[in-house]
């Protein structure tokens, strides 16, 4: 397929012109017009991009990307780097931030949910970042630490704000600590997102909620994935997921 209708295409389904990101969604390098051979990962690292280049891809598709908002605008060091491999390889770089997030189908947020199921039932916050919904049965806070570890392979830091069982939750993956009060006022059991600060603790025992820090890299992984195989069903397109792992 050429590079301009899997741009177009990918645009119109996940909506990235509703959306006020911190960086440019969509093409961000521009290497060779035609695809034959997607690799799809969470961040478009160095080693990332070495690892599309050894299995001969021609486009990389990522959740983060470049350019983003405060950054330095120079191409040079680590990011010069970069995007010199993309271009001497003939690769293609397409990122989706803010819209692979919020996405009802192929979103991070709701592809945790289904991972882990939970009930959506709705979102909120800025641009509608964070969903809330419900659990099967209700679980006391070390129960759901447990099954987050378990079901996306990760290392969960857990808050306790009391003895409460936990039936309703909001989520929303990556640093989204900061919508924890947002939640609170939801009246929500507990909120689930990627990073902790240092004042998550704080405001989690005393908003009364409880808060599970589940790795950014892990609750983003599975977006992308799930993109990437809209697009290969839909084009037969050969793609693959590489995952780079990420402790944080």
């Amino acid at each position: 397929m050429q590079l301009k209708q899997l741009c177009e295409f990918c645009d119109e389904y996940l909506s990235v012109n509703e959306f006020n990101d911190y960086c440019p969604n969509g093409l961000q390098v521009e290497a060779t017009a035609e695809v034959n051979k997607i690799v799809c990962g969470v961040t478009a690292s160095q080693a990332l991009i070495e690892a599309a280049i050894k299995r001969d891809a021609d486009t990389l598709i990522v959740h983060h990307g470049y350019f983003w908002k405060g950054e330095s605008q120079t191409i040079t060091g680590y990011k010069g780097k970069r995007i010199s491999s993309l271009i001497t390889n003939g690769i293609n770089l397409l990122a989706f931030h803010l819209p692979l997030d919020v996405h009802p189908e192929v979103g991070n947020n709701v592809q945790l949910a289904r991972i882990l199921g939970w009930e959506v039932t709705g979102s909120f916050g800025e641009q509608g970042l964070v969903f809330e919904g419900n659990l099967p049965t209700p679980k006391p806070l070390d129960e759901l630490a447990q099954q987050i570890e378990t079901g996306i392979d990760t290392s969960a830091l857990a808050i306790s704000a009391g003895d409460h069982a936990i039936k309703r939750i909001a989520w929303c993956t990556g640093a989204a600590q900061g919508f924890i009060e947002a939640a609170a006022e939801r009246g929500v059991d507990a909120f689930v997102s990627g990073e902790v600060s240092e004042p998550t603790f704080h405001l989690a025992r005393e908003l009364g909620i409880h808060y599970i820090a589940a790795g950014h890299h892990a609750t983003e992984r599975y977006g992308v994935q799930a993109l990437a195989k809209v697009i290969a069903e839909r084009f037969g397109i050969e793609q693959q997921f590489i995952d780079i792992p990420n402790p944080v």
